[in-house]
């Protein structure tokens, strides 16, 4: 069953999250960005953090809640943020988690040496409990088209889980 395209509002970020200052990136944010999307969905997909565009507007799925304007720790803000993310994950109920671009695969495994799209996509590994997979980043596949071919299959594969999880849900 296809479903049409729906563009959602931006959530609101939690009280507390709002005004952040786990990390030094609460002296470089205009905002808090929380992401957007339906609120009860059970498939969630994170890229790394913020541009321009989502500062200005929202919509965005990021794992950064604040968008970096010069250079940062960048393993103290994930590790700042991933409480954020343990919170959404608690509130949407998600079943199955995709990441987009090595930012993120870096910030979920951050004890596992080598964590990078290369090494882990074309599997499914787990993540508090959640299959999560992972593609490249949009933008390096747009950097490099030589990427395009293992970004469909990416997201072929990620379609392949989403509907085997339904079937298991249903």
């Amino acid at each position: 069953m296809e479903h049409p395209a729906v563009i959602l509002p931006e959530e609101q970020a939690p009280e507390g999250a709002e005004h952040c200052e786990l990390c030094e990136l609460a002296k470089q944010r205009t905002r808090v960005i929380w992401g957007e999307g339906n609120p009860r969905a059970s498939l969630m997909m994170m890229l790394d953090n913020p541009g321009a565009r989502e500062d200005r507007e929202g919509n965005s799925f990021v794992l950064l809640k604040c968008r970096p304007i010069r250079a940062y720790n960048k393993p103290g803000a994930r590790a700042a943020c991933l409480p954020h993310l343990q919170l959404q994950l608690s509130q949407k109920r998600t079943l199955l988690l995709f990441g987009f671009g090595n930012v993120v695969a870096e910030a979920v495994f951050p004890d596992k040496e080598g964590a990078s799209v290369k090494a882990l996509r074309g599997s499914w590994h787990a993540f508090q409990g959640i299959p999560i997979g992972f593609a490249y980043h949009p933008l390096a596949v747009r950097r490099r088209p030589n990427l395009r071919g293992i970004f469909i299959e990416d997201l072929n594969a990620l379609k392949e889980k989403w509907k085997e999880i339904q079937q298991v849900k249903h």
